[in-house]
């Protein structure tokens, strides 16, 4: 089963919108979630940069997205589903509220950003298991034998 389906956009749209928006074709639909889902999970998967070695949480956003059901993370569900209205709504003239759907939009990016920063944390997303890069050792420090006059 898909992270995320048609049917669950019921949440956030009502169903005549989505249909008006999308003239009955789920092609549209799935496309968007496609998007939105990229979109998210680029956004929280670390590349390899050194800034992402700086000891924030790195999460397993594959493993996410592979979840289905319950085990998906209700937030990050949430947050999907406001980006795919966002990637739908281009398309739309059906009174759905422009200003409503932008400011949604604009609450789950700094979520998410927040999680790709470190600022925000999930108890329940998956986790990538951080080695220590090969190149650095752990900092070492001793003192030298007591200097003795005498």
């Amino acid at each position: 089963m898909a992270y995320l389906v048609k049917a669950e956009l019921t949440s956030a749209i009502r169903e005549y919108q989505l249909d008006a928006i999308t003239d009955g074709d789920d092609t549209i639909i799935d496309i968007a979630i496609e998007t939105a889902i990229e979109e998210v999970g680029s956004m929280l998967t670390p590349n390899n940069m050194k800034v992402w070695e700086d000891g924030r949480l790195a999460y397993d956003m594959a493993a996410e997205f592979a979840n289905a059901g319950a085990a998906r993370n209700a937030l990050m569900l949430t947050n999907v589903k406001t980006v795919t209205i966002w990637h739908l709504i281009g398309l739309c003239n059906t009174g759905l509220v422009y200003k409503d759907a932008q400011d949604r939009y604009d609450r789950a990016i700094a979520y998410i950003r927040g999680l790709a920063n470190g600022t925000n944390n999930s108890a329940t997303l998956p986790k990538v298991a951080a080695d220590p890069p090969p190149d650095q050792m752990p900092y070492q420090s001793d003192s030298r034998p007591k200097f003795h006059h005498e």
